[in-house]
């Protein structure tokens, strides 16, 4: 509840995590994919929602932090961009029906804890489509693994379990944190 709070009064002020510009690993796979339906889980303020949408894509965006859907709507408004929003928990976001041929994640699935993490891709199994491409980001927990405060292999392991690994990036986040770009494919 404290996290949620925090993240919330983050908006009112400059989140360190939007930084207003779309990640190159995005335009990437935007420039190698045909346009098709998109999720943002964790959409923030909605700058890769506005990316993808003038890149041809449909667009969904979910986030729990009300001050960044709010900030979104007035972006997209001023873009001239229709998308659907949604203030909601990742984990359970049983009122969005897919099929979405991208779900995008920069910096949400890894700050879940445990059961978080196991409903998430519940939801993500659910949503995205055939062949639907999971486009993710996170940073590593560094020292031993707290509960809702990075990645682990074990988590890597959880998701290859039900989706198929494409593409790993490993890399630095702008703290030094180790961290990487994932692309998983449901099958």
């Amino acid at each position: 509840m404290l996290r949620r709070l925090l993240f919330n009064l983050w908006y009112f002020r400059n989140p360190p995590w939007d930084s207003g510009v779309s990640p190159p690993e995005l335009l990437e796979f935007i420039n190698n994919h045909p346009p098709g339906k998109a999720i943002d889980l964790g959409c923030g303020t909605g700058t890769n929602l506005i990316t993808l949408a003038r890149a041809g894509w449909q667009v969904t965006g979910v986030d729990f932090a009300l001050p960044a859907i709010r900030m979104a709507k007035k972006k997209l408004k001023e873009a001239g961009i229709q998308a659907e929003l949604h203030v909601g928990n990742v984990t359970k976001i049983d009122h969005i029906s897919g099929p979405f041929d991208l779900a995008l994640d920069i910096g949400c699935f890894h700050s879940l804890d445990q059961e978080g993490k196991q409903d998430y891709l519940t939801q993500l199994d659910r949503f995205l489509a055939p062949n639907g491409s999971w486009l993710m980001y996170g940073f590593y927990a560094q020292g031993t693994p707290r509960s809702g405060h990075g990645l682990a292999e074990a988590d890597i392991d959880l998701i290859s379990a039900r989706f198929a690994l494409r593409s790993r990036q490993n890399g630095f986040d702008k703290r030094e944190r180790p961290s990487a770009w994932f692309l998983f494919q449901k099958s």
